[in-house]
């Protein structure tokens, strides 16, 4: 069967299966779950890959659900992503009331274009040489470091990312190249784009630890670790005319705790801090900078100070080939004047570290309005947000496996990984480390 054959008798099974996709996507985004939380989700896309006869594995990562779609011989293996989970904007309308989690940056519908692209590969995997992972994935939000850093404790996982524990775990190594498809509202109407890549971050949690007082009685007998957080704050901003232009350098920090009671002194606050940047050289500089301004403010109070780092995740790296090719099989059903480059950005994203071991690429695509993570983000058109996707996914993974696999085969031919698995990790843990510098408090470590 040839190749246009084989993409409408995907298309009709995806438009046969249109409510079906749809109904997915809207259960999902009603039952929003935080990162390594997202067992509701885990078993809807579960049951569609049963329901389908396709093998699969769960409870990867804790909530990983991989399914393996093998064709008629042996070949290249694309993998698809979808990101299960969601994040934390209580002033969304959709937002859950007790958690305040809410899919305001579209994983519902990853998820959901997962479910469709395994109806619409039904009848048409055995034509194909080679094999497709349908993959969804947890915990993409880097949120919680908490909740994560517990986990980590209890053993149930070394890293905070789903993609970097999933790599840990071998899920990634059986597959050569994936790709990842991302609503967005940047460009609004039927469109999609690229990007030129992204910034990877460290993240640091951080404790200054002084005494409590009586804040009217007493307050000569505390030591005020918010005041210290403060002074802290203000070193960090008067570095800011350091960071170089071309490093895409952004700070951003939450306070988790900020004291107990307003009559006592702040005995001990807690905060998360993200340092990203286009490069890990410039993170790394910048990080040691930040430490240096944390530092400052405890010792200017004389607390107590525990700086908690760990690997956050890495700049993304597209695969040119398999963008050109990407483009070429969207721009059929798109049109070419509604595929796009854009530039720069700021954001992160676990797939920055796959992208580091395969040819691998993430596609924004149209149908939602206002911006990610905000209160106003959206679906606002059926069609373009949930259909159109799973037959652009769909017509991709066609062109890339027909022919004995000739267009997948070219992507890999001269690709050269930016690390191996084993000199990843090792990077990765390299950036685990804990300091502690007491400047008076009476608490030790």
């Amino acid at each position: 069967m040839d190749i246009e054959k084989l993409k409408q008798l995907a298309f009709n099974e995806i438009d046969k299966h249109r409510d079906d996709i749809i109904q997915i996507a809207n259960s999902i985004e009603m039952e929003p779950e935080e990162g390594f939380k997202e067992f509701k989700t885990a078993k809807k896309i579960a049951a569609i890959f049963e329901k389908l006869d396709y093998p699969y594995e769960e409870g990867l990562a804790i909530t990983g659900v991989k399914a393996t779609l093998k064709g008629r011989k042996d070949g290249p293996c694309i993998g698809i992503l979808g990101e299960e989970d969601a994040l934390f904007n209580s002033e969304h309308p959709k937002a859950d009331k007790n958690t305040g989690i809410v899919h305001a940056c579209g994983h519902f519908a990853q998820v959901a274009w997962l479910a469709g692209i395994a109806y619409g590969l039904k009848h048409v995997i055995e034509h194909l040489d080679g094999k497709v992972v349908l993959f969804a994935v947890p915990a993409e939000e880097l949120i919680n470091l908490g909740f994560r850093q517990s986990l980590r404790d209890q053993g149930k996982l070394s890293y905070f990312g789903g993609k970097q524990e999933l790599i840990k775990l071998g899920a990634f190594d059986d597959i050569d190249m994936a790709f990842l498809q991302h609503a967005q509202s940047t460009i609004p109407g039927r469109t999609a784009f690229t990007t030129s890549g992204s910034n990877g971050f460290v993240s640091k949690y951080i404790r200054f630890i002084g005494e409590s007082a009586h804040a009217g009685v007493a307050p000569w007998k505390g030591v005020n670790a918010l005041n210290a957080f403060h002074v802290a704050l203000s070193a960090i901003h008067a570095q800011r005319e350091t960071f170089k232009d071309d490093d895409a350098v952004r700070i951003h920090m939450l306070l988790v705790k900020g004291g107990e009671s307003v009559n006592v002194i702040p005995s001990e606050i807690e905060l998360e801090l993200f340092v990203r940047a286009s490069s890990f050289s410039a993170i790394k500089e910048v990080s040691d900078k930040i430490d240096q301004a944390l530092k400052a403010g405890a010792m200017g109070i004389g607390c107590s100070i525990e700086i908690r780092n760990s690997p956050g995740y890495l700049p993304m790296n597209y695969d040119k080939k398999l963008t050109e090719y990407w483009e070429k099989s969207a721009s059929k059903i798109l049109g070419e004047e509604n595929i796009h480059r854009l530039g720069f950005f700021g954001g992160s994203t676990d797939f920055g570290d796959v992208m580091h071991l395969m040819p691998a690429i993430e596609v924004q695509i149209g149908g939602y309005t206002g911006g990610v993570h905000s209160k106003e983000f959206r679906l606002q058109d059926e069609e373009m947000g949930l259909i159109t996707p799973v037959k652009v996914a769909a017509a991709t993974i066609i062109d890339l496996l027909s022919n004995d696999a000739e267009v997948a085969k070219d992507v890999l031919k001269d690709f050269k990984p930016l690390l191996t698995k084993e000199k990843y990790l090792e990077f990765l843990d390299s950036f685990f480390y804990t300091s502690y510098d007491d400047y008076g408090s009476k608490e030790k470590k």
